[in-house]
């Protein structure tokens, strides 16, 4: 009887079933495998471009121009009572009052210019008004009577709020801060053809001007324990300056600096700190030659003076320290609105902007900082007399010779934003030149916004640039010696744990860098850098001890495994250079490293600095690159290396002339995506920097990321507002700059890939 051998029978009915049924599920599984691929791909793909359109959407208000609609016009109210010296607005752009030159407030509707009272201010009987001036928004409502008999009364509107039946009814009043007699400005009786006053909780200062004087009044209210009213003392003084050419006067909220400006354009600056005895610091001429000063006003904050001429300029002047401290007075920028004559400058009472408004009736409205010109609108046909922008500038009433208001409603919300406000240097108040600076609020509606992404962008970079100057290298040659030198068995225990480093929490890493590693590195900076100057000697006097040891002490130590034995070495070396370091600081310079840089090169310190995110943001970005280089330098086919070695070529040149150029598209990807971590990290430098927003190349100095501004100012900001937009046109900057350097990482990937795939 014959063997049937297996092979030989042809397979069953059932077999043939079961192959076909398996054949068809790994069809299905490759299908579900290669959907699922092109899905997840797909998916990355719409993720990243719903994120840029949604950022974009964020952003993009930030640079639409300002909006101005006409809501009403009609006859001034209570026309009869007066020429107007001032028109306001209250915050809630309902009720609006016109002071007149015969002493009377008449409120009326904004809506309708409807009167709703009028209320006469107490002139004593037979003095007429001469002058009038408002105080600054800090004075809250805050105006000023001048009369001819050398008195003044100073009057404040104010306006109640109620809600009877659940409607809201504001009620305006006047109300006399200083009492209803008139105050003695001038004891001769002169008439005050000129007057400022700025109001304090504790001290009014009235600055008037006569036929032949200017005079300085300052009250001070003192308060007993024991008595109900307040006692005012007076301190009066005259100051040095011809007072006849004088045409406006300014004294700022502190009540420090006062500002006399003449009609030929000159300026004459006092310090007023002592109120006895004022002093002149600085007098100037603030147009240009052949052009006379119409009008001029203090911007928000009383920083800046507005200096409106009559070629159609707008010039901003503001106090700064020269080269030797001195305050003295900068013009930052000008605007140009027409070429007509300016007549009226309403600086908002909330931002650094205002509206300037020409004798045609063109009205430009302008925010400094930004030097934004937001909008651009005919108001009124008829000349200008009077405008007034409402507390949060979203109203607007002139007041024309054809004796109508006219009302403009103003959408006007991101003025402090501009190319130039986020990317060159502005000359911000105060300042002694132009800067790049972030920072984006303050206690008060004084503050001037800086709103500059320069410093930064420049921190993310340098940040960066110091992690991969650490990374780097350690990486890329512990990637080499591992795939190409270190043995297998070595290999499966170096490669899982240096990889198993990528696993720790970079939060946990910036808790050690910021209270571990910031004040060792302050304590022993010279060890740090004594470190760099013993490994290589001490590397090289082991290695020589080494050479030298007896055979059998050599022959002990598996092949392949002699850096196991360096690492002692290092230990040791870097401790001894950490332990002589405070010594050794003694002997050489008598101080510590840190102060002998600050005495003899100006380098400052910081104790949590760019060295410390280096290490730190370096540690964590080491796994990132080993591991792919590893894997890339490992993955090169060994007929590669062997056929080089066959030629005769020695380990070294192999390594460098066939496994880098073969294996550099893998290397390259593992440099870009450990930079791409170190742009975007967060954690590391919110915790290991002090966050200082500054522009300084120094290693010791701090510094601020896009990433972890964002972080740190985010939870902060106002729904909507400027700064809550900036902070995502920061998200936008960052996300153009990782996907635009990752694009061309992998052009250049995909090229060195092309080159060197014929190796």
């Amino acid at each position: 009887m014959s063997e049937i051998h297996p092979i030989n029978n042809p397979p069953s009915v059932m077999e043939k079933s079961a192959n076909s049924y398996y054949q068809r599920w790994r069809m299905v599984k490759d299908s579900l495998a290669r959907f699922g691929v092109i899905a997840g791909g797909l998916s990355v793909i719409v993720a990243l471009v719903l994120i840029f359109f949604y950022l974009l959407y964020v952003v993009i208000p930030l640079f639409k121009p300002a909006d101005a609609e006409a809501t009403a016009h009609y006859s001034l109210p209570e026309a009869e009572r007066g020429k107007t010296v001032l028109l306001d607005v209250e915050e809630q752009n309902e009720v609006a009052v016109r002071f007149t030159d015969s002493g009377q407030a008449v409120f009326f509707e904004v809506a309708t210019g409807k009167p709703i009272a009028n209320q006469a201010i107490k002139i004593p009987t037979g003095a007429k008004v001469v002058s009038f001036s408002q105080g600054s928004p800090i004075s809250e409502g805050a105006v000023i009577y001048g009369l001819s008999n050398g008195q003044a009364i100073v009057v404040k509107h104010q306006y109640q709020i109620t809600y009877p039946d659940n409607k809201r009814l504001i009620t305006p009043s006047l109300k006399y801060p200083l009492g209803e007699a008139p105050i003695v400005v001038d004891d001769k009786g002169a008439a005050l053809e000129k007057i400022a006053v700025k109001v304090g909780d504790k001290s009014t200062t009235i600055v008037a001007k006569t036929a032949d004087k200017v005079r300085l009044l300052n009250i001070e209210k003192q308060q007993s324990l024991f008595e109900d009213e307040a006692t005012l003392n007076r301190t009066e003084a005259i100051l040095d300056v011809p007072a006849a050419t004088i045409t406006d006067i300014y004294i700022d909220k502190e009540e420090r600096n006062l500002y006399l400006v003449d009609n030929d354009g000159h300026l004459s600056f006092f310090d007023i700190s002592d109120k006895t005895a004022p002093v002149i610091r600085q007098n100037l001429n603030v147009v240009e030659a052949g052009a006379k000063v119409t009008v001029s006003t203090f911007l928000n904050g009383d920083s800046s003076l507005l200096i409106g001429d009559s070629t159609g300029l707008v010039s901003q002047w503001t106090m700064v320290r020269d080269e030797l401290k001195r305050p003295a007075m900068q013009k930052l920028r000008s605007f140009k609105v027409s070429e007509k004559a300016i007549v009226a400058i309403n600086p908002e009472p909330r931002r650094k902007g205002f509206a300037a408004i020409d004798a045609n009736g063109m009205m430009g409205i302008y925010h400094t900082t930004s030097e934004r010109e937001a909008l651009k609108e005919q108001v009124t046909q008829a000349l200008p007399i009077t405008a007034a922008l409402s507390p949060r500038a979203n109203t607007l009433l002139v007041e024309a010779s054809d004796k109508n208001i006219y009302v403009w409603k103003i959408d006007n919300k991101h003025p402090e934003v501009s190319i130039k406000s986020l990317w060159q240097e502005v000359w911000y108040e105060g300042y002694a030149k132009p800067d790049y600076i972030w920072q984006s609020s303050a206690s008060n509606n004084d503050f001037e916004p800086k709103y500059s992404l320069t410093p930064l962008v420049f921190g993310t970079l340098k940040a960066a640039f110091y992690a991969m100057l650490v990374a780097i290298p350690l990486a890329l040659m512990g990637a080499i010696y591992s795939a190409y030198f270190m043995t297998p068995m070595m290999r499966q225990y170096v490669k899982p744990t240096i990889e198993l480093m990528g696993a720790l929490p970079t939060v946990i890493l910036g808790f050690l860098a910021g209270l571990w590693l910031a004040p060792t590195l302050e304590e022993h900076l010279s060890g740090f850098f004594l470190m760099f100057m013993l490994l290589p000697v001490g590397v090289m006097a082991f290695a020589y001890v080494w050479y030298n040891l007896p055979k059998h002490i050599l022959e002990s130590i598996p092949e392949g495994w002699e850096a196991m034995v360096l690492i002692p070495v290092i230990l040791l070396t870097g401790w001894f250079a950490f332990a002589i370091s405070v010594p050794l600081e003694t002997a050489l310079f008598g101080e510590t490293l840190r102060d002998w840089f600050k005495n003899q090169w100006g380098i400052g310190y910081d104790q949590r600095n760019s060295l410390v995110v280096g290490i730190a943001m370096g540690f964590a970005v080491i796994p990132t690159i080993f591991s792919i280089a590893e894997d890339a330098i490992f993955s090169v086919p060994k007929h590669l290396t062997v056929g080089s070695l066959a030629l005769g070529a020695t380990t070294w040149q192999t390594m460098i002339r066939v496994v880098l150029l073969t294996a550099s598209p893998g290397i390259f990807s593992a440099v870009m995506i450990g930079l791409g971590r170190a742009v975007g990290e967060t954690m590391i430098v919110l915790m290991a920097t002090g966050n200082t927003p500054v522009m300084d190349l120094s290693v010791f100095q701090g510094l601020r990321t896009l990433a972890a501004n964002i972080a740190v100012e985010m939870p902060e900001s106002q729904v909507d507002s400027t700064h809550y937009r900036v902070l995502f046109l920061a998200a936008l900057v960052l996300f153009l700059f990782t996907f635009i350097f990752n694009t061309l990482a992998e052009i250049i990937r995909q090229r060195l890939r092309e080159k060197y795939s014929s190796l």
